[in-house]
């Protein structure tokens, strides 16, 4: 199937391809309440004072153990690749989906990864998550031209991230465009379970608590 037909698949209510939990899921053209937070972060989450555009901030770990997102929180996991790393961090973003009752949308993309990413923000979710390394430059084009769509990235990071674009790193996993030079060496092995699972977690807090545009450093 050509990518772009892919892509548009996204978009079509029970396409089995697409819709990574629950089967058919509500139309989101519907009305939807906005997303809010439930649950407070632990001490130690939020920086003081508030950090600047493109920080890094390392929160106390498992201090975002308590947030979740409302229930029927739309969000669209664009993916690439099918190395070890992206695999776990796939898997990671559909548990989370699961136990948060989280309406996620699931977007394989292959080649044409500016024509994915589009699709995702004209489907509407609350949040795009991205796993995969080889997304990081399509979204720096892309996420910057789309303020009013909040994006997380999974075990990457954008170079200069827009305030709609929240990372969540760790040592071995920094990988910042094409250009960029990593924070840290790369290693797959860090690309845990467990860790993957504290990234998405830890993200989505900060993402609902308005901690945004700034790397997240969970080690």
């Amino acid at each position: 199937m050509p990518s772009r037909a892919r892509t548009l698949a996204l978009l079509v209510a029970c396409a089995a391809a697409t819709l990574a939990l629950g089967g058919c899921a509500d139309p989101w053209d519907a009305p939807h309440a906005a997303p809010s937070p439930i649950g407070t972060p632990a001490p130690g989450f939020l920086p003081t004072p508030a950090p600047t555009p493109a920080a890094t901030v390392t929160p106390k770990a498992g201090s975002w153990n308590a947030v979740r997102p409302s229930p029927g929180y739309r969000v669209v996991l664009v993916t690439a690749g099918d190395d070890a790393a992206t695999r776990t961090l796939v898997a990671a973003v559909q548990r989370w989906a699961d136990a948060e009752e989280v309406d996620l949308r699931t977007l394989h993309v292959d080649d044409d990864l500016l024509a994915g990413i589009v699709e995702a923000i004209e489907a509407g979710p609350d949040l795009i998550v991205s796993a995969g390394e080889t997304l990081v430059d399509p979204l720096e084009t892309v996420s910057a031209n789309n303020l009013d769509r909040q994006f997380l990235v999974i075990g990457a990071e954008l170079a200069e991230p827009t305030e709609n674009v929240t990372a969540v790193d760790w040592t071995g996993a920094s990988y910042r465009g094409d250009d960029a030079a990593r924070a840290s060496a790369f290693d797959a092995t860090s690309f845990t379970s467990e860790r993957a699972g504290a990234a998405v977690r830890a993200g989505v807090a900060a993402v609902l608590h308005d901690l945004t545009g700034v790397v997240l450093w969970i080690d």
